[in-house]
C-alpha cells in the first residue's frame, strides 16, 4: 500500500511546526527569559537553536524520509545488517506514550481557561479569588478529566480522517489562525501603557542583567530551551519526514520549522512582557504565570474578557496541534509495526491514551499525596521521564546513528539532507557532528539528571 504523503509542502512545514510549536513555546519560553535576564538569553538561544537543534531536526527528518516509515522500521530499513537501533525506535513510541500522558491535561487546561474566559467565568474576580479558579479546577477530579476527555478524542477524531484530510487540513487553520492571534495579540500589548519598557527588558541584551543572574545559568537555560522547543528524540518529526517529498533540502525545511517555532516564541513574550510590565506584575514568576498571574492581568484590561479568551484560544492551538502531531505518530507505529487499519489504530490509541492520562489528572487531586520520581508529583516525574531522559537520550542516539560507521552512516545522511532545492548541509561540519555536538546534548542529559 502507497503511503500517504502530504497535499503541499505548506502543509507539510506547518504540521511539523505545529509538532514543535507547543507549551514549551508560549507558556515557559517568557517566563525562562525572564528568569535569565531578559535579552542575553534571547541571544543564546537563537545561537544554540542553530547549532544544535537544526542539524539534529535535519536527522531526524533524515531518518524518516529516507526509510518512508515509522520509528522502529525506519532504522530497521537504514541499519546495517545485523544490527539493534531501531530498539531504539520502540523507546521513541514509550517517550511519546508518556509525553500525551501529561499533555493532554495540560492542554485541557488551555481549552478550560478559554471557555471560561469566553464564557465570563472571571468577571468580577478580584485578587486570590482569580488565582482561585486554577486550584479550584486543579481540585475537581471530574472537570479535570472532562477538559482532558475533549482533547483526547478531538485529536484522535482529527487523526481517524488520514494525514490529508484530518492532520493536514486541521493544523493549517489552526496554525494560520494561532499566526493570526499572535499577532493582534502581539499589537493590542504593545499600545499598552509602558509596554515599551517590557519589550526592552525582553529584546534589548544587557549583560549586567545577565551576569546577576549568573552567565552560566543564563548559557545553559538557552541551551536547554533551544534543545527541547523543537521535541527532538522521540520520532515526533521523523514520522513527518517519512511523509515528505524530496523536493527540498533537509536543512532548508529544518530553517523553516525552527524560523516558524522561534517565531511562535519570540511573539508571545511580545505578547506577555508589555502586558506584565504595563501592570506590574513581574515577569520571572514562573509556571504561575499563565493561569494565575496574566488572567489578573487581561481583567485589568479594557476588553479584558475578549483579550483573555483570545490568548487562551491561541494557547489551545499551540497546544493542540502538538497533540495531533503525535497523535499521529503513534496511529503511523501501529499502521507500520502491526499492519493495523488506521480505524483500529485510532480506537486503541484513543482508548490507551485516555486511560494513561487518568493519573495525571489525579494527581492532584485524590491522589494529590503521590510523590514519585525525586519526591516529584506525577505530571512533573512524568515530564521529567520525557523531558531529562528520552529527548537528550534519543536525540543522542538519532545523531550517532547519522554520522558514525556503526548505524547508517554521514554519508548516507548527508545525501539524504542535501536532496532537492535549498540549503545543503556542508561536508565539512562531520567532525562537529562526531565529536562536539554529542558532548553538548550529553551535558544537556548530565545536568538534567543531576538532582536540582
Amino acid at each position: 500500500m502507497k503511503r500517504e504523503g502530504f497535499q503541499s509542502r505548506l502543509g507539510f512545514l506547518l504540521v511539523s511546526a505545529g509538532c514543535a510549536v507547543g507549551i514549551g513555546n508560549v507558556w515557559k519560553f517568557p517566563y525562562v527569559t525572564g528568569q535569565n535576564g531578559g535579552g542575553v538569553f534571547v541571544l543564546f538561544y537563537l545561537l544554540f537553536l542553530a547549532i544544535m537543534g537544526v542539524p539534529v531536526l535535519t536527522m531526524e527528518l533524515a531518518v524518516g524520509r529516507a526509510s518512508r516509515k515509522s520509528a522502529v522500521l525506519g532504522y530497521r530499513t537504514l541499519e546495517p545488517a545485523g544490527s539493534k537501533w531501531h530498539i531504539h525506535g520502540w523507546f521513541c513510541i514509550a517517550g511519546c506514550c508518556l509525553l500525551m500522558m501529561y499533555y493532554t491535561t495540560v492542554s485541557g487546561w488551555m481549552l478550560g481557561y478559554f471557555v471560561k474566559f469566553a464564557a465570563g467565568s472571571f468577571e468580577g474576580l478580584e485578587g486570590g479569588a482569580v488565582g482561585g479558579v486554577f486550584d479550584a479546577m486543579l481540585a475537581s477530579p471530574g472537570e479535570m478529566t472532562l477538559w482532558m476527555a475533549i482533547t483526547v478524542l478531538g485529536g484522535f477524531l482529527v487523526c481517524s480522517f488520514g494525514l490529508q484530510k484530518g492532520l493536514e487540513r486541521i493544523t493549517k487553520v489552526m496554525m494560520l489562525g494561532l499566526l493570526g492571534l499572535i499577532a493582534v495579540l502581539a499589537v493590542h500589548s504593545l499600545t499598552l501603557p509602558g509596554g515599551l519598557e517590557g519589550v526592552r527588558f525582553y529584546l534589548l541584551p544587557d549583560f549586567r542583567r545577565a551576569v546577576e543572574a549568573g552567565l552560566g545559568n543564563v548559557i545553559t537555560a538557552a541551551m536547554n530551551q533551544a534543545f527541547f522547543t523543537l521535541s527532538l528524540g522521540i520520532a515526533a518529526m521523523e514520522v513527518f519526514g517519512s511523509y515528505m517529498e524530496r523536493h527540498n533540502t533537509l536543512t532548508s525545511e529544518a530553517v523553516r520549522i525552527c524560523g516558524l517555532d522561534t517565531f511562535v516564541a519570540l511573539v508571545s513574550g511580545l505578547i506577555i512582557f508589555p502586558a506584565c510590565f504595563s501592570f506590574g506584575v513581574q515577569p520571572d514568576s514562573g509556571p504561575s504565570l499563565i493561569f494565575k498571574t496574566l488572567p489578573k492581568v487581561f481583567l485589568d484590561m479594557a476588553g479584558g474578557r475578549l483579550w483573555g479568551a483570545l490568548f487562551f484560544l491561541f494557547m489551545t492551538f499551540a497546544s493542540f496541534s502538538t497533540v495531533i502531531a503525535v497523535f499521529e505518530n503513534l496511529l503511523a507505529n501501529c499502521i507500520d509495526n502491526f499492519g493495523w487499519s488506521r480505524k483500529k489504530a485510532v480506537l486503541f490509541n484513543c482508548a490507551l491514551i485516555f486511560i494513561a492520562s487518568l493519573p495525571c489528572v489525579l494527581g492532584y487531586n485524590l491522589w494529590r499525596g503521590l510523590h514519585l520520581i525525586g519526591g516529584r508529583d506525577v505530571l512533573d516525574s512524568e515530564d521529567f521521564l520525557v523531558s531529562n531522559l528520552l529527548l537528550p537520550l534519543g536525540s543522542l542516539v538519532y545523531l550517532l546513528f547519522c554520522v558514525t560507521k556503526w548505524g547508517w552512516g554521514y554519508d548516507g545522511y548527508l545525501a539524504e539532507a542535501n536532496t532537492g532545492k535549498g540549503l545543503k548541509m556542508p561536508r565539512w561540519l562531520k567532525p562537529y557532528f562526531q565529536f562536539v555536538l554529542p558532548v553538548l546534548i550529553l551535558v544537556i542529559l548530565i545536568q538534567g539528571l543531576l538532582p536540582g
